[in-house]
C-alpha cells in the first residue's frame, strides 16, 4: 500500500542543521520564497503544496561535507543574485556542465548546496 504524495525508497525529505534558527529561515525566505511550519523553536518544516519537502533542526554546529542538495532554477542569474543578496556565500561561480550551469554556495550555517538551470 503507498501513501498519496510519497514515493516508495524516492528521497522524501531532507532536513538541514542550522545554528541560527531566525537567520537561516530568513536566508531562504529572501533567497528561495521557502515558508515554513514551525515546531517550536528547534525546528521548522519547509512548506511544499500538500506538505513539507523538509526541515530546518536547531543545532549547535552545522554539518558540512555530506551530500550535496541541488535546486532548480528557470533563472540561474536571479538565483544567483538572490542568494547573494540574502546572504549567501558562492563558493562555485556559475560553471558549465552537461545538460545545464550550475554554482554552489554556503547558507549562515554552513551547509553548502547548489542551483541548476537547463542551458
Amino acid at each position: 500500500m503507498s501513501t498519496p504524495g510519497h514515493v516508495h525508497h524516492a528521497i522524501d525529505y531532507i532536513e538541514f542543521c542550522v545554528t541560527d534558527m531566525a537567520r537561516a529561515k530568513q536566508f531562504y525566505a529572501e533567497a528561495f520564497g521557502w515558508e515554513f511550519n514551525d515546531y517550536g523553536p528547534e525546528y521548522a518544516g519547509i512548506r511544499k503544496p500538500g506538505g513539507e519537502a523538509g526541515g530546518l533542526r536547531a543545532a549547535p554546529d552545522a554539518v558540512t561535507g555530506g551530500p550535496l542538495v541541488i535546486l532548480y532554477s528557470r533563472d540561474l542569474e536571479r538565483s544567483l543574485a538572490s542568494v547573494r543578496a540574502a546572504g549567501g556565500r558562492i563558493t562555485l561561480e556559475p560553471f558549465t556542465f552537461p545538460g545545464g550551469r550550475r554554482f554552489h554556495f554556503l547558507d549562515p550555517s554552513g551547509n553548502e548546496l547548489a542551483v541548476w538551470a537547463e542551458h
